[in-house]
């Protein structure tokens, strides 16, 4: 059965989404007529093969011209004037560039495809039809198309340049011609029209190259748009889904239309990269006092070039992540030596790079802090990438030869694996590349997603939960938080710690924030009463609790500061509720105040965490009278140093706070100068 036909056995609510993009690419009347001659030819190839695009477009009006001839015979006057008028529109639309009819049919018959595959797909349950959703959104439907309008627009842009060229041959020829002419022949009116005539062509020259340069830039900015937004949005829902997929979710596709789509933009700019070499060799041969090409085409080869460079490196990925063959329900656990499979793709398919790719597979190149052990790969670890005979033909390569083997630490000993967890260890496989095309070399590293190393069948439960854990949880590789040593559970189990030791009364009343960023701490404090303040968990410090509050300036420009998280070695010294009722600054005219008012977003500060006080408020004065054994009573206070014409802290300093009678003395004896400089505050960014 026909691909045409089948689809006209489809449900009407999949028959609406082939009539939607039949009306905005192609005429229906024609693929219904030629179906099986439709699908019989090779439109993908014609689309990058101007030659053949030019015969199958001629032999498309043929067959149409043979269906007119049957018809007519019919004498169905209403199809004969759609046919003749489908024909003149074709005709017009496509004569001067064929190979856009055959990517238009081409993403015609895929969208096809894409639809009875949809079709066809078993029922399902809410986790899989909203994967299933995910994968046929309209963000997919609209990223090939414009990709198809890019391809489109460079074939545009390749006739221009060829235009430019015969156009500039042609000046060249007359120009040269002028030149050779005798002195007599150079003063009579014909010789005056053939300078006219030089003249109009050179205005055109320049018309013609401006506007080539300025399509060339369109090109750009949209294919920079479309590689930065929707393509790589569609790159990481693949592989969010194919994380889903590890775990026991649905199988996972769309790498076949990512690959088309990679492949096609990569064509495409390699084309542009060509065009903008022809222009500059025009330009060489010619060029004036205005000439567009020295000003323009620098830079926008610098361009093309940066997203070649993108595109190839988002290209590379796992596409099947490691497993062992006996256990392919339990993918990314890997027994230590025991081989397992892993597979990698290269989305943009192109022949020359059919076994010139070398892929080199290594562990735990980027060392993680999350595992004392250390592994390397036995067995046949590079290979070279090469062109599947499947039917998706994907540049690809497997390994199936790999196995763990665990590196021995000290003079023979096992390292420290009976102190941790080893089911609970992260490790990632690396494989790196490097690609050498068309004057380019370009080096690419991706890596599986994390796997857990055993060393007995009897962990595999446990690693397997890890695993899944992971998966449900996060999409990073690496776990690590933007631009700390450290990852999110590391974080996480220090504040985890914090809250049971030193903060657990705070935390059930609901008065701790905790888990709120700067950002959105700014958003929610800077309409407050001037001393509103929240309390929030570091996002830079293992553990750590930091408070910030708000205030306003002369002017009236909203300032916010905080403090250096506490961690739990200053919070073992005093309670934390302590530290808020006895929080103390050093305004500008060495005067202590409270800055801490009402705890977001209006309560009262003792109203809020009188209960949990331990002790009487300290007051900053110098005693009057002794205690036991004549010592002057003490007690710690905190007290920061802030200045009133300035909103940013300090840089932090780790000191204990100070005591009321160190602060008296310092009070006695030192100018308020030189306080200030030997009070460092703890005030940080944080």
């Amino acid at each position: 059965m026909s691909q045409w036909n089948q689809v006209q056995q489809l449900e009407i609510k999949f028959l609406e989404q082939v009539d939607q993009f039949y009306d905005d690419n192609f005429p229906m009347e024609i693929r219904h007529l030629l179906a099986q001659w439709i699908e019989n030819q090779d439109w993908e190839a014609a689309s990058n093969n101007e030659t053949m695009a030019t015969i199958l477009l001629q032999n498309l009006l043929i067959q149409l011209d043979e269906q007119l001839g049957r018809v007519s015979k019919e004498k169905n006057l209403l199809l004969i004037h759609n046919l003749k008028r489908i024909r003149k529109v074709l005709q017009g639309k496509f004569h001067g560039n064929p190979m856009h009819v055959a990517v238009v049919i081409s993403n015609c018959l895929r969208e096809e495809r894409r639809i009875l595959a949809a079709a066809n797909m078993p029922v399902q349950g809410p986790l899989e039809k909203s994967l299933q959703n995910s994968s046929v959104s309209e963000r997919q439907r609209n990223v090939e198309h414009k990709v198809a309008a890019i391809k489109n627009s460079v074939q545009m842009t390749e006739q221009d340049t060829k235009y430019l060229e015969d156009l500039q041959d042609e000046f060249d020829y007359r120009y040269k011609t002028i030149q050779t002419m005798d002195q007599g022949d150079k003063n009579n009116a014909l010789m005056n029209q053939e300078v006219l005539t030089l003249q109009e062509m050179l205005n055109s020259l320049d018309f013609k190259r401006k506007e080539a340069l300025n399509k060339m830039t369109q090109i750009v900015n949209e294919t920079d748009a479309l590689v930065s937004s929707a393509l790589m949005e569609e790159l990481r829902d693949w592989q969010r889904r194919q994380q889903i997929a590890c775990i026991g979710g649905p199988l996972h596709n769309g790498l076949d239309q990512l690959q088309n789509c990679f492949t096609l933009l990569a064509e495409s700019l390699f084309q542009l990269r060509r065009q903008l070499e022809k222009l500059e060799e025009q330009s060489t041969k010619m060029t004036y006092e205005g000439d567009p090409i020295p000003m323009q085409r620098a830079h926008l080869l610098e361009r093309v070039t940066f997203l070649i460079y993108s595109l190839f490196k988002n290209s590379f990925v796992v596409e099947r992540q490691p497993c062992m063959p006996t256990h392919p329900q339990r993918p990314m656990v890997l027994k230590t030596l025991i081989q397992f499979t892993v597979k990698l793709r290269l989305l943009i398919k192109l022949p020359e790079l059919n076994y010139q790719v070398k892929v080199k597979a290594s562990i735990d190149k980027n060392v993680s802090t999350l595992s004392n052990r250390r592994f390397v790969l036995c067995g046949t670890h590079v290979k070279a990438m090469s062109i599947e005979e499947s039917s998706n033909g994907s540049l690809s390569v497997e390994f199936r030869h790999l196995q763990p083997k665990e590196m021995k630490s000290g003079a023979g000993g096992k390292g420290n694996e009976g102190c941790h967890m080893v089911t609970e260890e992260l490790h990632s496989i690396t494989f790196e590349t490097q690609i050498c095309l068309y004057g380019l070399t370009i080096d690419l590293e991706t890596s599986s997603l994390p796997v857990v190393m055993i060393s007995n069948v009897s962990q595999l439960p446990n690693a397997w939960a890890s695993i899944i854990w992971y998966n449900v949880s996060t999409s990073d590789s690496q776990e690590h938080l933007p631009g700390k040593s450290f990852t999110f559970w590391t974080w996480l189990e220090a504040i985890l710690d914090l809250i049971k030791k030193h903060i657990l009364p705070l935390w059930i009343d609901g008065y701790v924030m905790g888990f709120v960023s700067k950002e959105k701490e700014r958003l929610l404090l800077k309409d407050k009463m001037p001393g509103t303040f929240l309390l929030r968990f570091s996002e830079s410090h293992l553990g750590g609790i930091t408070f910030t509050w708000v205030d306003h300036s002369e002017n009236g420009e909203v300032r916010f500061h905080s403090v250096e998280p506490y961690n739990k070695g200053r919070l073992s010294a005093l309670p934390f509720a302590d530290i808020l009722r006895d929080y103390k600054v050093i305004m500008a005219e060495n005067i202590p105040e409270s800055p801490l008012k009402y705890l977001y977003p209006d309560i009262p500060k003792d109203k809020a965490f009188g209960k949990h006080y331990s002790s009487q408020p300290c007051e900053v004065s110098r005693p009057t009278e002794r205690g036991d054994k004549g010592y002057v009573p003490s007690v710690f206070i905190p007290i920061s140093t802030i200045r009133s014409d300035s909103t940013e802290p300090h840089s932090p300093s780790d000191l204990l706070p100070m005591s009321p009678s160190v602060y008296a003395v310092l009070r006695e004896n030192l100018s308020p100068t030189t306080i200030e400089t030997a009070m460092k505050s703890p005030y940080s960014a944080e």
